[in-house]
């Protein structure tokens, strides 16, 4: 009996996700062409690729469907000074998505996603550095750890986010106050303790990775269209439509990696799928990134330092406001607070960033067929750990594609569990 082999696919959506989702099929000799409406070697396309904290988060296991956060959400939005915000002009538009967190925050379903997290991210440095082997990285990818600092403030969450990941067999070594400064020697001690993942590494760069990717992808044979894309459907069990603004183009299978764009081709596929949008700001110290080696997380405020090729990177908050709303120059100042906070030396700042970040009530993502159209595959949820999880992702995605037997369970991260 001849091997099944998939004659074409198309994707939707030229971030981390999709291009390393054509990579990896085109590795398998399945032809690939990516859609976006921005080029992703274009110097003016700034997307969530661009913008991140540039971690590699294989730690990363736990996330905001914990009851401990809970009870201290009413608080953090509203205060002006805190790692949580709402767009207040949003909210009808956010309760379909708030009801399904309410009823994943407890610790059954916080254990359930971290478990499965834990199962994609234990394998995503490995997919990267498999990449990484055929790019050049010069200056673009850094190993020197990253820290997570706290105060004595929030113990109780700590202690669970340390317990949960050494029962998940995550190396992570605890540090005091004074272990860490002697490692980061320009911080300000106003925090308490902290813990450091020595095996971690970081970007200085990611869109210069995202591009050194796409080229590879293009130069071992993969096409790119720059269109908008405004629907799809499947009409056989052997052909998927794209249509863009103004053509249409056939494949056996397409692929959904749009991110937080996602939403809108999933709608119009009859899936009530609550993807929404955590907004996330950053901006840069020119010219200050070697105050820090490594970069370094305040969980207490919900923010972070990573020093880039552009600067002194801050980044972080979760401003929930959807995907029109214009940028909060509240939220900006709140970095920048928080930036100064830990680093009084750093004075003015550049390039005020706003991206999305595409995040399911559950915090866990969708990778798998679509319900009702089996030759339409979903990629896309990753919330905060979209960068990290791009080329395990790209093996996941490319071998539900080619039809590949896997050991990894993938129900979890089916879209059945919204419909």
């Amino acid at each position: 009996m001849e091997k099944y082999k998939c004659k074409s696919v198309g994707i939707i959506g030229s971030g981390i996700q999709g291009v390393c989702i054509g990579l990896q099929l085109i590795k398998k000799g399945i032809p690939v062409t990516i859609f976006d409406r921005h080029d992703p070697l274009s110097t003016n396309f700034h997307p969530a690729s661009y913008g991140n904290a540039g971690h590699f988060s294989p730690y990363a296991v736990l996330q905001f469907n914990r009851t401990d956060i809970l009870y201290d959400v009413p608080k953090m939005l509203f205060s002006s000074y805190g790692p949580l915000a709402l767009k207040w002009n949003y909210i009808p538009k956010m309760i379909p998505w708030l009801l399904h967190y309410l009823k994943n925050c407890n610790k059954k379903s916080m254990l359930h996603t971290a478990k499965y997290m834990n199962q994609i991210l234990s394998l995503s440095n490995d997919a990267y550095e498999e990449i990484f082997k055929e790019i050049d990285t010069t200056n673009l990818i850094k190993k020197e750890g990253i820290i997570y600092v706290w105060t004595n403030k929030n113990l109780k969450s700590r202690e669970l986010e340390i317990k949960t990941r050494k029962n998940l067999g995550i190396e992570q070594k605890l540090l005091t106050q004074k272990e860490i400064l002697e490692l980061e020697p320009n911080l300000k001690p106003v925090f308490d303790s902290g813990v450091i993942y020595e095996n971690a590494i970081h970007a200085r760069d990611p869109q210069g990775i995202l591009k050194k990717i796409f080229k590879l992808f293009i130069d071992k044979g993969g096409k790119f269209i720059q269109e908008n894309i405004i629907s799809l459907k499947q009409i056989s069990e052997s052909q998927t439509i794209i249509n863009s603004e103004s053509e249409e183009y056939s494949f056996e299978k397409t692929v959904i990696a749009s991110g937080a764009f996602s939403k809108n081709l999933t709608d119009q596929l009859g899936e009530n799928i609550p993807l929404d949008t955590e907004r996330g700001y950053h901006v840069h110290f020119k010219g200050m990134e070697h105050l820090i080696s490594r970069p370094v997380i305040f969980l207490d405020r919900g923010f972070g330092l990573t020093p880039m090729n552009q600067g002194l990177r801050a980044v972080g908050t979760v401003e929930l406001g959807g995907l029109e709303n214009p940028p909060s120059k509240k939220r900006i100042d709140y970095i920048i607070k928080c930036a100064k906070e830990l680093l009084p030396q750093l004075t003015s700042h550049e390039d005020e960033w706003l991206g999305f970040r595409p995040t399911l009530p559950d915090f866990l993502p969708i990778l798998g067929p679509s319900l009702k159209n089996k030759n339409i595959i979903y990629a896309f949820g990753h919330h905060h750990l979209g960068w990290t999880l791009g080329a395990i992702t790209g093996k996941i995605i490319s071998g539900i594609v080619a039809g590949e037997k896997t050991n990894l369970d993938l129900s979890p991260y089916s879209s059945k569990r919204f419909n």
